[in-house]
C-alpha cells in the first residue's frame, strides 16, 4: 500500500448558520489523485482551503505526512515548512500571478524563499522544462502569455517547493477544451514523474474521469458518495451523483428534466454517505 500523505478526519466549518463543511473525512495516498466534485456551494472549495491552510476548521483534523495542520503555524520557519507540504493552483492564473513580475522572477522568488542560499539556475530550467515552457517564456510577463501558458507558470511555481500535495481548484475551468487537455496531460506526466499527490476540486465530471483515481461527491457540505472514480461515475448510488451525471449535456439532453429532478432532490432530506471500496493507489 502506498504511503498516506493526507488524512482528513471529521472536519467542520460554519459560516454563521450555514454548514459549509459538515463532518468530512478522506485520505490521499502518495502519487494518488482524488477528485472532490459538487455544484457551487457544496463545500468542496472550503474543504480545499482548509487542507491548504487558507481557512481554519471549527473541528476535525488535517494531517500531512503525519504532521498536524489544523492549528496555526507559529514562526516563519514553521509557516514555510507547512507551505512546502501543500501547494495550491487556482482557477484563474492571471489573478494568481503578479502582472509586474516576469516568469523567471516569479519562480526564483519561490525558490529563494524556501531554499535560501542556493544557486537556483538549474532548478529554474528544470521547472520550465517540466511544464513545457522552456527558455522562451523566461522574460515574459503574464499579460504576454496565453491562458494555458499562465497556468503552466502557476503549476511550475507550485512545484518549485517540491510539495507532497498539489491542490487544484478548478485549475482548468477557465481554459479552452483543447488547452484543458494539454494541461491535464501535463499534470498526469508530472504525477508519474514526481509522485506528488493531487486533490482536484471541480464541477467537471469529464476532468474527474480523466485524471483521478478516486472521487468524493459533496452536497450541502457533506460527502454523499465516495469510491473509485470508475465505479462512482459508472454505477452511482446516490441520487445527487446521478443528477450530476444527468446534467452533462449530450444528444437528447433535456434541461427541463434536470430542473425538475433538482427540485425533487432539494425537497428530500440529505441522505447518508454511501461509500464504495477504494482500490490501491499507485
Amino acid at each position: 500500500m502506498a504511503e498516506t500523505v493526507l488524512q482528513v478526519s471529521g472536519i467542520h466549518r460554519r459560516f454563521g448558520s450555514v454548514r459549509a463543511v459538515d463532518d468530512v473525512s478522506f485520505s490521499l495516498a502518495r502519487g494518488g489523485a482524488l477528485g472532490i466534485v459538487g455544484e457551487s456551494g457544496s463545500g468542496k472549495t472550503t474543504t480545499a482551503r482548509i487542507v491548504v491552510g487558507l481557512e481554519g476548521a471549527d473541528a476535525g483534523r488535517v494531517l500531512v505526512r503525519g504532521h498536524e495542520r489544523t492549528g496555526r503555524a507559529r514562526g516563519r520557519a514553521a509557516r514555510l515548512a507547512r507551505a512546502r507540504e501543500v501547494q495550491m493552483v487556482f482557477q484563474d492564473p492571471f489573478l494568481s500571478l503578479d502582472p509586474r513580475v516576469c516568469v523567471e522572477a516569479a519562480l526564483r522568488e519561490a525558490l529563494r524563499l524556501h531554499f535560501p542560499g542556493a544557486d537556483h539556475s538549474r532548478r529554474l530550467a528544470e521547472l520550465l522544462d517540466q511544464v513545457g515552457l522552456g527558455d522562451r517564456a523566461r522574460d515574459a510577463l503574464p499579460r504576454q502569455l496565453s491562458g494555458g501558458q499562465r497556468q503552466r507558470v502557476a503549476i511550475a511555481r507550485a512545484l518549485a517547493v517540491e510539495p507532497a500535495i498539489l491542490v487544484l481548484d478548478e485549475a482548468v475551468a477557465a481554459l479552452d477544451v483543447s488547452v484543458q487537455a494539454q494541461i491535464l496531460n501535463l499534470l498526469a506526466d508530472i504525477r508519474a514523474e514526481t509522485g506528488v499527490g493531487y486533490l482536484f476540486i471541480t464541477h467537471d465530471l469529464g476532468v474527474v474521469r480523466c485524471v483521478t483515481d478516486d472521487v468524493i461527491v459533496m452536497r450541502q457540505g457533506r460527502i454523499v458518495e465516495s469510491g473509485s472514480t470508475d465505479q462512482v461515475l459508472s454505477e452511482p448510488q446516490h441520487p445527487y451523483t446521478r443528477l450530476l451525471l444527468d446534467s452533462v449535456p449530450r444528444p437528447g439532453w433535456d434541461p427541463r428534466a434536470i430542473v425538475a429532478a433538482r427540485r425533487a432532490l432539494q425537497q428530500t432530506p440529505l441522505l447518508e454517505h454511501r461509500t464504495q471500496p477504494i482500490g490501491d493507489q499507485k
